[in-house]
């Protein structure tokens, strides 16, 4: 992420997901993976999107400050390989206190997840709950990985609170409810997808292991 008068080649974020510029993106892609299904390389490519948006807001917001990510107001930039290189943000934030995930993660829901969910759904077909198990793999890893509180037994969830819970901080209904759940097997805990995110679909593209929602692909 980054402002978007430093961005070079930025276009408003918003045209580029309602217009034609997405859905020729993903076609390119598409091609670029064997002319593979399109649903699975959108998939793939809404890893890239999801990672690059909710990582910096998650740890940016864990040092207690909130970046501007109303889909409306950001711009992005797309690489030569038609995958999303970079965020522009219209400031840098402003300082915020902590609160805990479910109020984090609200407003970006609010302010960006629910209409680029429902924009990928659109334009390239691939379900909302599966554009949303795309989305909480990276908060989870973002949160998790700044948690500094004292460890809870073996299983230590710091983001368990988000994927437990059924409503947002606003009364919503939550769609990370149940998207990933921790499983004991063979003595070891694994992080696991309820919906598979397709990539078994695409050539040379390696499975994502333990976290895979299909367990005939998670040795592969």
């Amino acid at each position: 992420m980054m402002l978007s008068s430093d961005l070079e080649g930025a276009m408003p974020l918003c045209d580029f997901l309602a217009g034609d510029g997405f859905a020729e993106t993903l076609d390119r892609y598409a091609a670029s993976h064997g002319n593979a299904d399109r649903r699975a390389a959108a998939s793939f490519w809404s890893l890239y999107y999801f990672s690059a948006l909710t990582i910096p807001y998650v740890v940016a917001r864990r040092a207690e400050m909130t970046l501007p990510i109303a889909l409306e107001e950001m711009t992005i930039a797309i690489g030569e390989d038609g995958l999303p290189r970079a965020f522009g943000l219209p400031h840098e934030g402003d300082w915020s206190e902590g609160s805990d995930l479910v109020d984090l993660i609200t407003p970006l829901v609010d302010c960006h997840l629910s209409r680029a969910v429902a924009l990928l759904k659109e334009k390239s077909g691939i379900a909302p709950k599966l554009a949303w198990n795309n989305a909480a793999v990276y908060i989870d890893y973002a949160f998790n990985t700044t948690d500094r509180s004292p460890s809870e037994g073996d299983d230590h969830w710091p983001s368990r609170p988000l994927f437990d819970c059924p409503l947002l901080a606003n009364g919503n209904r939550n769609p990370f409810h149940g998207c990933l759940r921790h499983e004991l097997e063979a003595g070891a805990v694994h992080c696991r997808r309820k919906v598979c995110c397709l990539r078994y679909m695409l050539p040379g593209i390696p499975g994502c292991g333990e976290l895979c929602a299909l367990p005939e692909l998670r040795k592969q």
